[in-house]
């Protein structure tokens, strides 16, 4: 049986302990890990959440909803009286790319704007015909687009002038809620490069996009480096630091194992993405790819994909399925499922258009719900295979890609089908909560530095089979022709 979990008990937990918190985007979940990096044994605590959406492209979440969610982790976690004082630090990582107008006293103008929100697409438009996008994409690493901040500040400061003009501050999700609860809105160098407004050589937020957003550099935290937490005193943790907040990518990435060059992780969660931790910056930066600076030293080269687990999510709630969806998945390809274009919530990389929505291609009246559900998942890993494309050339020394997340633990058989349509081994990190461990790795590299950490956990090597690679880069290239005639319109 493979192993997914090196969960440890309390009394042969190795000290420090670090508390890491994870606000992704279906929950707030937090836990115990030792100086190892194995989680403590009943030491868990999670808090379901939604997203709110609306047909204008709406994508938010209440900031201070999430802060009393982060609150019962915390008490929940740190109630048990045999922890004392051994938890030496709190780190967290949230959903990336989030967005709160705050006035003076720190307090919430605005929802916060996840993601997944698009309802600046025409700002994207004005903006692209404004600036040149080659030029910011190589000093940001981030193309012009719904998920980051120039377009979404430009968009609220024509449709909410007055709550634009009263900001004195635009915080991360992560920003808001450590602000709430120690008083000091620590941004972590990666949180503040997912904005899209730093330059990922200098550490420097963008002059050009801050006139062109309308905003100035002291709205903004400055952005910090793990190695830089501050002291607070709340009950349970009085001894613990607290770290500056991160985003999930970049923990993920850690808690995969996939901390150098040569690992590609496969993140597989309600969002997805394909991202490298390279020293330094990628020069040059394919178009369609992003390259985040993440502290003094590196970043982190990929893509995202707004709908992994949300696309198969909608999929199990929609359609009329039968029970065995595992046979769905492992039966041979064929020419009769329908070609999707799984763009729920608009696409990210590699082609960046915001509004683009879901195509079915090929459905006829023979096809049932399960021929459209192995379609939609086919479509989602022929996503990944676009982002893996460019990634190539700019990342020539990956030997490995590695799974990580929900929807690779939830349907593990759909990662032979990611195989086949990537054209390379995939393997299976099977230990929940990566993104986590991530997090209270990257703290117990500052707490902890001399001890050992426990390797990963890994299921199956799933290999390319040479006949259906044959079979998926035909679909592959209709699902190109389908996709630039999306983007003609």
């Amino acid at each position: 049986m493979t192993r997914t979990d090196d969960d440890v008990a309390l009394d042969a937990a190795l000290d420090p302990l670090v508390l890491a918190v994870d606000i992704g985007s279906t929950a707030t979940r937090g836990g115990v890990h030792d100086a190892s990096g194995r989680r403590v044994h009943g030491l868990q605590h999670k808090v379901p959440h939604a997203f709110t959406v609306a047909p204008d492209g709406s994508s938010v979440i209440d900031p201070d909803q999430i802060t009393s969610e982060v609150e019962q982790v915390l008490d929940a976690v740190t109630g048990d009286r045999r922890l004392n004082t051994r938890i030496a630090g709190v780190a967290m990582d949230t959903f990336a790319a989030s967005l709160i107008a705050v006035d003076a006293a720190g307090r919430a103008l605005t929802p916060c704007l996840t993601y997944a929100d698009s309802r600046s697409a025409e700002a994207v438009t004005a903006l692209r015909a404004e600036l040149d996008e080659h030029a910011v994409q190589q000093r940001t690493g981030t193309r012009l687009h719904t998920s980051y901040h120039t377009p979404r500040l430009r968009w609220l400061a024509a449709a909410q002038p007055r709550i634009f003009a009263a900001a004195a501050g635009w915080w991360s999700l992560g920003e808001y809620v450590l602000a709430r609860l120690v008083g000091h809105p620590l941004a972590g160098t990666s949180t503040v490069a997912w904005t899209g407004l730093l330059d990922r050589r200098t550490g420097e937020l963008d002059a050009e996009l801050l006139a062109a957003a309308g905003v100035r550099a002291e709205q903004f935290s400055p952005p910090r480096d793990l190695p830089d937490p501050a002291s607070a005193h709340r009950p349970g943790l009085d001894r613990a630091v607290w770290f500056p907040a991160i985003t999930d990518g970049f923990a993920s990435n850690v808690g995969s194992g996939a901390t150098d060059a040569t690992v590609l992780t496969a993140a597989t969660a309600t969002s997805g993405a394909l991202r490298v931790l390279l020293d330094g910056p990628a020069d040059p930066l394919p178009f369609g790819l992003w390259n985040y600076r993440v502290d003094a030293r590196r970043t982190l080269l990929g893509g995202a994909i707004n709908d992994v687990g949300r696309a198969v999510s909608w999929a199990m709630s929609t359609l009329r399925l039968s029970p065995d969806l595992a046979a769905v998945l492992t039966a041979p390809p064929s020419d009769a499922t329908p070609l999707v274009l799984p763009y729920l919530t608009g696409e990210r990389a590699p082609g960046w258009v915001g509004g683009a929505r879901a195509v079915l291609g090929g459905v006829s009246a023979a096809t049932d719900g399960d021929a459209l559900f192995r379609g939609i998942v086919e479509g989602v890993a022929m996503t990944y295979a676009r982002v893996a494309d460019e990634l190539r050339p700019a990342a020539p020394r990956v030997v490995e890609v590695a799974a990580a997340g929900r929807v690779s633990n939830d349907r593990p058989e759909w990662l032979q089908i990611l195989a086949d349509v990537l054209g390379r081994p995939v393997t299976h990190v099977t230990r929940r909560r990566a993104t986590q461990r991530g997090t209270a790795l990257l703290a117990l590299d500052l707490l902890a530095p001399d001890v050992p950490r426990a390797s990963r956990t890994t299921g199956v090597t799933y290999e390319p089979r040479p006949a259906y690679v044959d079979h998926y880069a035909d679909r592959r290239a209709r699902f190109a022709e389908i996709y630039d005639a999306l983007v003609r319109g």
